[in-house]
């Protein structure tokens, strides 16, 4: 038996990379998914795909930062599917700017798309888990909120706020039987990546700037958004019942390293 059938999932940020990946695989483990997206185009073309290959797959177009639409996505999936199990939060942008140059009205956007996103689906989602008896949140964050690049003041603290507010989550409704743990990439090679390598690559090619940004992971290069996925599959399934209001970098390496290195012998 497929891990979840019979399970239902919402995930936002579903059309492209990360969340792309993540309603892939948890439909092909037999989960019906509803999720969104804010571009039509996206939306429609990712259900279509998915729809073809035999999966259970629901493209909502909706803005997690409009409380009313997260109520009628996690509505949809209610409606349809008869309950709700596990919710994965994968909508995010990425701006840059420091705290002296960043424009009051680039800081709400980043922060309402990043952190108010995730509050308004989880504030519409948690009753609905525990109807069901308790059930999974995975959020998505990044290596950023550990060690942040420079320039990137409202990307920064909006990772590190989701971390926060998943641990007290995990706290607030572990008596509901509902886990919440958050994932954190390092470099992922998304849309999101090919837009900020396209900002920063200079007179070199986006695949050259992409491919630097992976040398520095120990690993050698970025990551794969399938394998981003798999470790979201795994927190919002039944192999991690004993896991909550953790923190899991899936980051190739990156933070393992001392950028102090030793000379060459």
């Amino acid at each position: 038996m497929k891990e979840f059938a019979g399970k239902v999932a919402v995930v936002t940020g579903g059309s492209l990379g990360i969340g792309r990946a993540v309603v892939r695989r948890l439909a092909e483990d037999g989960a019906a998914v509803v999720f969104c997206g804010i571009d039509e185009d996206g939306v429609r073309a990712t259900e279509a795909e998915l729809c073809d290959a035999g999966l259970d797959v629901t493209g909502v177009v909706a803005d997690v930062t409009d409380a009313g639409q997260m109520r009628a996505l996690v509505r949809r999936a209610v409606d349809a599917h008869g309950g709700l199990d596990t919710v994965v939060t994968c909508a995010g942008i990425q701006r840059y700017g420091t705290v002296e140059d960043t424009a009051e009205e680039l800081w709400d956007e980043v922060l309402d798309v990043n952190l108010k996103g995730v509050f308004l689906v989880c504030k519409a989602a948690v009753p609905e888990l525990r109807r069901r008896g308790g059930g999974t949140i995975v959020t998505v964050s990044s290596v950023q909120a550990f060690a942040s690049q420079d320039r990137v003041a409202a990307y920064t603290a909006s990772k590190s706020a989701i971390n926060g507010l998943t641990r007290a989550m995990a706290l607030d409704h572990a008596a509901d039987g509902i886990r919440a743990n958050v994932v954190c990439p390092g470099s992922v090679d998304t849309p999101m990546l090919r837009w900020a390598a396209d900002l920063f690559r200079g007179d070199t090619s986006q695949d050259d700037q992409v491919a630097e940004w992976g040398r520095a992971h120990p690993l050698g290069r970025v990551a794969r958004a399938e394998e981003v996925a798999e470790v979201v599959a795994f927190l919002a399934g039944p192999r991690s019942s004993f896991i909550t209001g953790a923190e899991h970098r899936v980051d190739g390496g990156l933070l393992a390293r001392n950028p102090a290195a030793l000379p060459e012998v």
